[in-house]
């Protein structure tokens, strides 16, 4: 998707790097990796396929909830295969093309993840401060408005970066610290004038999911606020109970985003396994614990996933009436019994 001039590379491929120190079992590592990886696929499109075939979950918060599950999904397929690749087949070598081409589609999908986060706050705001205004805000346009706005903002701020990556020459070293290709990782084995690329994608970082993240804030502050007006202990409990999947959500995907990105740019030089460790969190745990937190949390979800998936049988309403029916009978046979056994010991 990106072509590359390798001309001015000593390195025309970069070499991915699985789990340091464990290469030895990585075969082993591989299947709770393989399990994640089903788990996320399974869940995110069933999330996906419940939401779109069931009229009444057209809602904004569930197609808030489409439009993360179909993130998540995105984010997985562009994470999970390169891992697995390295696992099974040592296949650790990606052309600089192919490179910059999953760096661009991963920071992609985390930033429109970060987005839709975003607006599933505001959908929480206003569900809890506006309940009777929540239908005409968050109408049916406005949604597909935000959808809209989030594309264009993702697009807008992710073509450029591996643009300015061709530019560089690569002849450091072309061992990169993670199994898939990261802007951060990658400009560090750069042997030219990073400051550019720098600059540009801590400015991406700052003004997509940074500024997501104080809005996320102030939409809980404005939550929370609402809430402690609220009369009732148990409106107060109901409220807060609507927001624990969101606010899950967003532990999941910020707290290790912000500590792999400040660890990159501004932390001391830590052991690979530390990094390792963190960019696993924030781009493989998120898209597997989501959906199981949403269907646990959501009894609309579940109720209509078993809708989906359990199918009544032939005849299974005669059969429901027969039963019915017997049990009926057996109740009065008993109440005469022990009509009779209650005469019987009053003589």
């Amino acid at each position: 998707m990106f072509p590359v001039n390798i001309t001015s590379s000593i390195f025309s491929t970069f070499l991915l790097t699985g789990i340091p120190g464990l290469e030895d079992v990585h075969i082993w590592i591989s299947i709770p990796f393989c399990a994640m990886f089903l788990i996320t696929l399974v869940g995110n499109v069933t999330i996906m396929t419940v939401i779109w075939k069931e009229q009444t979950l057209h809602v904004p918060m569930y197609l808030f909830l489409a439009m993360l599950a179909a993130s998540d999904l995105g984010l997985s397929l562009f994470t999970f295969p390169t891992m697995l690749r390295i696992f099974w087949l040592d296949g650790r070598e990606l052309t600089l093309s192919a490179c910059f081409t999953q760096m661009f589609f991963i920071h992609t999908f985390q930033d429109t993840e970060s987005a839709i986060i975003l607006a599933m706050a505001f959908d929480r705001y206003v569900a809890i401060s506006r309940p009777l205004h929540y239908s005409s805000i968050l109408t049916n346009s406005v949604i597909a408005r935000i959808a809209y706005a989030i594309v264009v903002r993702t697009l807008t701020v992710q073509v450029p970066l591996p643009i300015l990556l061709r530019r560089l020459c690569f002849c450091h070293s072309n061992l990169l610290s993670h199994s898939y290709c990261l802007h951060p990782d990658i400009i560090k084995l750069s042997c030219s004038n990073t400051k550019v690329n720098s600059i540009f994608g801590l400015f991406v970082v700052l003004s997509t999911m940074g500024l997501d993240f104080l809005f996320i804030l102030l939409s809980y502050v404005l939550i929370l606020k609402t809430v402690l007006s609220m009369a009732s202990h148990g409106s107060r409990l109901k409220a807060l109970n609507t927001c624990i999947s969101h606010v899950s959500a967003v532990i999941l995907f910020f707290t290790p985003m912000i500590c792999l990105s400040m660890l990159h740019r501004f932390g001391p030089r830590l052991p690979s396994h530390v990094y390792v460790a963190m960019a696993n969190m924030h781009f493989l745990i998120p898209p597997v614990m989501n959906p199981i937190v949403y269907v646990v949390k959501t009894k609309q979800i579940r109720d209509k996933i078993l809708k989906l998936f359990i199918k009544k049988r032939p005849g299974g309403d005669q059969q429901a009436a027969q039963e019915t029916q017997h049990t009926t009978s057996i109740a009065l046979a008993l109440q005469s019994h022990l009509s009779e056994f209650k005469a019987l010991c009053s003589k």
